[in-house]
């Protein structure tokens, strides 16, 4: 990508790329401390209280650019109703200006319900897939465990490649595989990397990582398709300290220190913004939450703002 394209050419070329190949490189040079912004998603998690239409009509009138569906278990759509449901919410998606560029999955395997799903997203444009994360299993080591996942991970990428799909998995702070961004290079390791990849989380990152975060994004920064962006703080409650997420530029994450090295890796890749912090429950993907929907939208207009803000001063 060149350096001097404006945000609406990067845009555009991020609608091209949706069902075809990752659109941006992640292997230029040298700082960019003008980059342009990249295209902004929604995670739906947080506004599945909304039907497709009123959802996507919300997103747009926010100010995103596209939308993270939601096709899993609870969410937007079923996974055992993927073929009639996901048209009708990319159809809605489209319809109010928006580009579904990527869907949030359970997905593990390149076989059954699960290639169901990713069959039918790229046959509706979807150019991007988080899958799901892997259990470490306590009858068996972990070394081999990781070894097994690797293969699943090949298999995925090889179905990608075919679909023209690319597909990511998120590093996440606990005892999943991936909470170490080393386990998320082993499981890449015999992947076709152009279709298979990292979606990466600053906060996960961080509260893994403490002092070295740096360093996991220096070992990944040429894996990540996608970005997930949200914020936390450590707290004490009832005697232990705990993470507590909080509205972006609120906490902990380091996000001029992160903005400029994503620059100078050339790291311009879609934003997927989470609302982990307290919504009434639409943080965690309820469906009735007990706030004001309006606290809701005008918490995502907020951290939209703050994350064009921090992307362009850092």
């Amino acid at each position: 990508m060149k350096h001097s394209q404006t945000r609406r050419d990067f845009i555009q070329k991020a609608a091209l790329a949706a069902g075809a190949l990752p659109f941006i490189s992640t292997e230029m040079a040298g700082a960019n401390p003008a980059a342009a912004m990249p295209p902004l998603m929604v995670f739906s998690k947080h506004l599945q209280f909304l039907d497709y239409t009123e959802m996507a009509e919300k997103a747009a009138e926010i100010g995103f650019d596209g939308v993270d569906l939601t096709v899993r278990p609870n969410g937007h759509v079923l996974p055992e109703r993927v073929e009639e449901d996901l048209p009708k919410a990319v159809q809605a998606i489209k319809k109010a200006g928006l580009q579904p560029l990527m869907i949030t999955t359970a997905v593990e395997n390149a076989t059954g319900v699960d290639e169901r799903v990713l069959r039918t997203a790229a046959a509706q444009g979807v150019g991007y897939y988080r899958m799901n994360w892997y259990k470490y299993k306590e009858t068996q080591q972990m070394a081999d465990t990781l070894r097994e996942y690797q293969q699943q991970v090949k298999s995925l990428s090889e179905l990608n490649r075919t679909l023209n799909l690319t597909g990511c998995y998120q590093n996440h702070a606990g005892k999943l595989v991936g909470a170490s961004t080393w386990e998320i290079w082993q499981l890449l390791q015999t992947a076709q990397s152009s279709h298979m990849g990292v979606q990466y989380d600053i906060r996960h990152a961080t509260v893994e990582g403490g002092l070295s975060w740096e360093n996991g994004l220096r070992l990944l920064h040429q894996n990540i398709k996608i970005l997930a962006i949200k914020d936390f703080v450590w707290a004490q409650e009832k005697g232990k300290w705990v993470v507590k997420n909080v509205p972006l530029g609120e906490g902990m994450v380091d996000f001029g220190r992160y903005f400029r090295l994503l620059k100078q890796y050339g790291v311009q890749v879609p934003i997927s913004m989470h609302y982990e912090y307290d919504l009434g429950g639409a943080e965690h993907g309820s469906k009735t939450p007990k706030i004001d929907k309006k606290v809701v939208y005008e918490a995502m207009k907020r951290d939209l703002v703050k994350v064009k803000e921090l992307w362009t001063n850092a």
